[in-house]
């Protein structure tokens, strides 16, 4: 997932505390194709997978990236989409914005979200359902820059047609209640100018972008795009976990298949038809994708032997350039009823930071029940709210202890520079790999975040927020409140209250915009063909080099499975003119 917007923090805050083809071509499925979700005549359980079955294109993945390429592809040929977790629609938690942290909290072998923790002791999740982190995320719809889409060599007019495509399905203008209302006046107050009004571009200024919540608080997400597909091309097995990919060795390594297990653990097979024009297209995720290449015997030679597996291709690049925006944040308790809000205006600063925010009625009482495997790491790592000065100590309880309105508002820097690697650690596709960032390595993100920060502030003091903030409560107050929070496991040092620096990295927070391990120019092409490999493509967020799109990444992850799907078909010869 890879998953659209603030982490444990914003559970912290949501849950529980005061979230170039010709321009006269592209392509349309035939309204005829259009079903209705749950998508019951080709969504269904694994178990009842055939043992083995023939596809022109088998997809890994049925996340953000996957559900759009999929239904693009089933114009023209046979799709398999297999996808680990479940439907989307029959969980409250899910489909209402009410419930967005609930899933995240939820570390059960069957939800939706899976927990990880890098090595860097900072908490993330994979998604696990269909839909992918559009499943889980704060749901802001943002489109990438102008300059992203030149690095990455792609047809601006394509990109439009297909950011069009996604829209027409999981993207609404919000409505701006108080608290959001509040937060925007704010950043304009303190001089993030231009007032870009509501759009989904990505603008330097203060802009409201859209929302895959409508305006009856209800989620849109990436499955909804399979409306798109064609029922009689397309399959999607759900809890179907694959294990491995299968290849032809021919001189050149050639894609032939996957093996994945269903819910009970059964074994199935799924080949590429004879079709020279088939694929594997992975679009797993940033940690989903580089650790089923390696699973296969494609990666760095030396770490696949010490696991005892064979090797396809020696590649060294596969999860290598691991990056995570950092994101750091201010809960801000409010004196007065704060509204159920996620991301809704966003402030895009000069110097490569975004302020964000959201609101609800919070209660804190749940740091003190953390999952035991949290609970213990918190304790060793964490500061203990005991043990804060006493003129600091009272307002912490009062937070922790006490139900109340508050916000938060947040700092995510663009980029980053600083990035890291992603190794195995077991040869089963259900565990999570080892995964470091390296958050904050280099100073140029360290600079960022301080800029970032000083910008919430200064919101949070602003004279647009003084209904919503104790007018008797300092910045100091909350910084110190922040760092008696478990929303990390890394350690805490007595000078992070006085130090900005030093703050950002003891407070840092995964936004679930993570990237890399598979990326194009290393990796992949810029056809997102893996290289030296035929038959196989890698289409999702492991493809990004330089940067994660956009304020938040969803829309244009979406945008990606439809373009290369598009592209794909020109490849084909199929595509339809209008």
């Amino acid at each position: 997932m890879n998953l659209g917007v603030f982490q444990v923090m914003i559970l912290i805050c949501w849950r529980f505390v005061p979230a170039a083809i010709a321009a006269t071509i592209f392509f349309l499925p035939s309204p005829c194709y259009s079903e209705p979700a749950p998508f019951a005549s080709f969504a269904k359980n694994s178990v009842s997978a055939p043992p083995v079955a023939y596809y022109d294109y088998i997809i890994v993945g049925g996340g953000t990236a996957g559900c759009a390429l999929a239904a693009t592809l089933s114009e023209a040929a046979t799709v398999l989409l297999l996808e680990r977790g479940g439907l989307p629609y029959n969980d409250p938690r899910i489909s209402n914005v009410a419930g967005f942290a609930y899933t995240l909290s939820d570390i059960s072998p069957g939800s939706p979200s899976q927990l990880v923790i890098s090595t860097d002791g900072v908490i993330t999740h994979r998604a696990r359902v269909l839909g992918g982190g559009t499943a889980l995320n704060a749901g802001f719809y943002t489109r990438a820059s102008s300059e992203f889409v030149t690095r990455s060599r792609w047809d601006p007019k394509l990109v439009e047609e297909s950011y069009e495509w996604v829209e027409k399905v999981v993207a609404h203008e919000p409505q701006l209640q108080q608290f959001q209302s509040a937060v925007r006046e704010g950043m304009l107050e303190v001089g993030m100018m231009p007032d870009n009004g509501f759009t989904y571009e990505h603008i330097q200024g203060t802009k409201t972008g859209g929302s895959t919540f409508d305006r009856n608080g209800k989620r849109h997400t990436a499955a909804d795009l399979l409306q798109y597909a064609d029922p009689a091309k397309i399959a999607v097995h759900l809890h179907a976990t694959v294990q491995r990919i299968l290849f032809k060795n021919q001189g050149k390594p050639r894609a032939d298949g996957v093996e994945f297990r269903d819910s009970l653990g059964a074994s199935h097979t799924a080949y590429l038809t004879k079709d020279p024009r088939s694929e594997v297209i992975l679009a797993a995720g940033a940690i989903g994708s580089p650790q089923l290449m390696m699973l296969s015997g494609v990666g760095p030679a030396e770490q696949l032997r010490s696991k005892g597996i064979d090797i396809v291709l020696d590649q060294p690049m596969v999860g290598q350039g691991m990056a995570d925006n950092p994101m750091n944040a201010l809960i801000i308790p409010s004196p007065n009823p704060i509204e159920i809000s996620l991301i809704q205006p966003v402030g895009i600063t000069p110097f490569g930071s975004y302020i964000e925010s959201a609101s609800r009625s919070i209660d804190l009482t749940w740091a003190l029940k953390l999952p035991e495997g949290i609970t213990n790491k918190t304790k060793q790592y964490g500061v203990d709210p005991n043990a804060l000065t006493s003129t600091v100590k009272g307002f912490v309880d009062r937070i922790l202890r006490s139900p109340l309105q508050a916000g938060i508002i947040l700092e995510k820097i663009m980029g980053p520079v600083s990035s890291g690697h992603l190794e195995l650690l077991t040869l089963d596709a259900k565990d999570n790999p080892l995964v470091t960032f390296n958050y904050f390595k280099e100073p140029e993100d360290l600079e960022k975040c301080v800029k970032g920060m000083e910008m919430v502030i200064k919101v949070a003091k602003s004279r647009a927020m003084a209904r919503y903030r104790y007018p008797l409560v300092p910045a100091q107050a909350l910084i110190n409140t922040m760092l008696a929070l478990p929303i990390n496991l890394r350690p805490r040092h007595l000078f992070s209250t006085l130090s900005l620096e030093q703050y950002c990295k003891d407070t840092v927070m995964s936004i679930w915009h993570y990237h890399g391990g598979c990326q194009v120019g290393k990796v992949v092409d810029y056809d997102y063909k893996v290289v030296d490999i035929d038959a196989l493509r890698v289409v999702d967020s492991s493809t990004f080099t330089f940067d994660s799109p956009g304020t938040n990444p969803q829309a244009t992850v979406m945008m990606l499975g439809r373009y290369v799907g598009q592209r794909i078909l020109q490849e084909r010869g199929s595509r339809k003119k209008i």
